[in-house]
């Protein structure tokens, strides 16, 4: 799998596999106005904490608001372990824009 996945692909990947976990590092505050289904949330700053409740079996998408704090948090659960995992260039605002307009844009 990709370090790094666009939208388009991350649809593609989780149509083809339901197993694929998308995790939402982004804070409360933001997961109230927009996110994606089925996604699980661990807020960035929590990671550390909260690392084993993430599956590492799966294909694991991690995504933000444009895709900054994923990709410290990718990098931080490579270096745990975590080899089937992309993060989502764009973030939550390129779904939003690519794949699923009904989600807010912020």
């Amino acid at each position: 799998m990709n370090k790094v996945i666009n939208a388009i692909q991350a649809k593609k990947l989780r149509e083809k596999n339901p197993n694929i976990t998308f995790l939402d590092v982004r804070e409360e505050l933001e997961v109230v106005i927009a996110t994606i289904s089925n996604s699980m949330h661990i807020p960035l700053n929590l990671l550390t904490e909260k690392i084993d409740q993430i599956p590492k079996d799966y294909p694991l998408i991690v995504y933000c608001h444009h895709g900054i704090r994923s990709q410290q948090a990718v990098n931080f659960l490579l270096a745990n372990g975590f080899n089937q995992i992309a993060n989502l260039n764009g973030g939550i605002n390129a779904w939003s824009i690519e794949v699923d307009p009904s989600i807010p844009t912020y």
